[in-house]
């Protein structure tokens, strides 16, 4: 008998059918309950790699090995004249067509019925995953149409004249901010590579710009000398250059020379004519200059230094309206941080800026200081609108006033249009800490909890020692079911008060409830002055509803900034149902938003 008829008599080639068809349909077993079973995807490539494996050796156990009544036994053992591998086979040619059925049948039922639905799931899958990455920036504006202007490097032999070099590239940065055809990156994110020996093309695509604009200041007395040029970053090669020597007089001509300048190379077709810087005394200037060199310092000093500089320049000149906005700002910072009482400080600055507007009603800056203040002092929600739109109109590349938009829409509940203002602000200025902790605080209160902390770990990315991101991201993942990993990070971070904060969410959710209550305690004991709101929420998250509410009063009292946050924030979801909850949104003037938001998600539940 030859091996091929052999092969046949010994039913090899039946059992390789089989085996091959059983293996296909362990396969698909194993595609679907993997996802099921959440398990890695090496559980199917092991699967995989087995069947493999098995497929020679069911070969030679068919081979050697005959199934017999008596059992199995070796082949070579058995008379020939006894065999049933006929009988045998006939069972193994009934047990292909079963199975052979069931393959039919599921892949009928996988590709005419389960199919379409998993095909749609996972294009939605897809475009969702796309979303998520687009959350953390940069995105790249169209061609020839975006531009960051880097700090102009000081000259002078006086290393205290810094401030004077960053205020001219801050104000450049400022004219052609005004203009809405370009993307101009903020003074934050252009700033931050400030002494680094960056090449321009890596900065560009740091910054997600198509143009670069840099120079240098030379101060000496009353003569300055100010070079710039811009550079097209692809090519890295200069578009534009020149050198200006004058009277410090001119200072205000040299930089509206400069952005004309650019605007003229980068041949943007302008709505009207090209934006122009508010003039004022030389010394009132450098004054002013001064202001916003300190106030990027965010310290107790340097916003007291900050104050009194732009006092000083209004002292010289009180009709310059950007030092009263600049004023505004540091009165502002200084209340918002505890430097000054809240009230006092607060309604100092509302003047400052009311000032600034009845000076120059087109200035951004102002209108941006004065919304924000309606929007977290005043809770007057319907008029801060109103004035961040307004702040909008007359800068459309205003990165703060972008965000304050997205900080009020979310306010009220809309978190759609919240997630697209503030990701359209961090593009702007895509390494600002305080516009990337806003979208992460919007991802959260919108209950995208992923989203939240890929933004938050992006941010420590950029700043490890960031203070309060690692508490911030710690409580997301509380609410991302991983209280383990939560109170791991929230052990990281640096800053006392709100490592309490976090602690108390991930002990609570461990289970390790007297813990989290002594957490909470310190906070009530140390830090009730300014964390009233963050107590109501870890008073409401641990399921002690009359202590949330007693402490959301406090928050009221005090006119806590926290109170913003409520509609959306997750550690209030407790006590949505509790009687007391829309009385208190009644009195906020949150009522309407919440029933609209509520109505939103019953459409999108149905």
């Amino acid at each position: 008998m030859s091996f091929f008829n052999e092969l046949k008599r010994r039913n090899v080639f039946k059992v390789a059918v089989a085996y091959i068809i059983v293996g296909w349909l362990i396969m698909q077993a194993g595609e679907v309950m993997a996802p099921a079973l959440h398990l890695p995807d090496w559980v199917n490539s092991l699967l995989a790699f087995f069947l493999i494996l098995g497929f020679p050796l069911a070969l030679l156990f068919s081979w050697v090995f005959e199934i017999t009544p008596e059992g199995l036994k070796k082949e070579k053992d058995i008379d020939r004249s006894k065999s049933i591998t006929s009988v045998t086979g006939q069972k193994l040619n009934n047990f292909i067509i079963a199975i052979l059925i069931l393959a039919l049948g599921y892949f009928v039922t996988d590709k005419f019925i389960l199919g379409p639905g998993r095909e749609a799931a996972q294009i939605a899958s897809a475009v969702e995953d796309v979303r998520q990455q687009s959350s953390i920036p940069v995105k790249v504006a169209e061609p020839d149409t975006s531009i960051a202007v880097l700090p102009f490097v000081n000259m002078s032999s006086d290393p205290e004249q810094e401030y004077f070099s960053d205020g001219i590239s801050e104000e450049v940065l400022n004219l052609l901010a005004k203009i809405p055809e370009l993307k101009v990156t903020s003074r934050s994110s252009a700033f931050s590579f400030k002494g680094q020996n960056i090449d321009i093309p890596t900065v560009a695509d740091k910054l997600g710009v198509t143009h670069v604009l840099e120079g240098s200041v030379r101060k000496s007395g009353n003569q300055v000398r100010i070079t710039a040029q811009l550079i097209e970053a692809d090519r890295d090669v200069h578009m534009w250059s020149e050198t200006y020597d004058r009277e410090l007089d001119d200072i205000f001509a040299i930089q509206d020379e400069i952005a004309e300048e650019v605007v003229r190379v980068l041949q943007v077709r302008l709505l009207g004519d090209s934006p122009h810087l508010q003039e004022t005394d030389t010394e009132a200037y450098t004054a002013y200059l001064q202001g916003q060199h300190f106030l990027q310092l965010e310290t107790p000093s340097g916003r007291a230094a900050a104050r009194d500089a732009f006092n000083n320049a209004i002292e010289i000149d009180p009709q310059y309206a950007p030092a009263w906005a600049g004023l505004s700002h540091a009165l502002r910072h200084q209340a918002n941080w505890g430097d000054t009482q809240l009230n006092t400080g607060t309604e100092a600055a509302r003047e400052a800026a009311q000032t600034a507007l009845e000076l120059d009603e087109t200035l951004d800056e102002a209108w941006a200081a004065l919304g924000r203040i309606q929007w977290v002092f005043d809770w007057d929600w319907v008029v801060a609108e109103g004035t961040i739109k307004t702040a909008l109109m007359h800068g459309p590349n205003n990165a703060n006033a972008l965000m304050m938009a997205s900080r009020i829409a979310k306010t009220l509940g809309r978190y759609e249009e919240a997630i697209e203002l503030g990701t359209g602000a961090v593009n702007l200025d895509p390494l600002n800490t305080d516009l990337l902790t806003d979208l992460a605080v919007t991802y959260f209160e919108a209950h995208q909890f992923d989203r939240a902390v890929r933004t938050l770990e992006h941010l420590l990315s950029l700043y490890p020692d960031h203070a309060v991101t690692r508490a911030r991201t710690a409580v997301v993942m509380v609410f991302q079911g991983k209280p383990e990993e939560a109170f791991d990070m929230a052990q990281k971070e640096s800053f006392e008060a709100v490592r309490y904060w976090a602690s108390a969410h991930a002990l609570y959710a461990l289970g390790r409830k007297d813990e989290a209550a002594q957490a909470l305690d310190f906070l009530v004991q140390n830090e009730n002055d300014w964390l009233a709101y963050q107590i109501a929420g870890l008073f409401a998250f641990q399921g002690k509803p009359d202590m949330a509410f007693e402490w959301l009063e406090i928050t009221y009292a005090q006119r806590d900034g926290g109170i913003t946050h409520i509609l959306g924030d997750p550690a209030f979801d407790s006590v949505h149902d509790d009687p007391r909850w829309e009385p208190y949104l009644l009195k906020l003037g949150l009522l309407d938003a919440w029933k609209d938001l509520q109505g939103r998600r019953a459409g999108v539940e149905s």
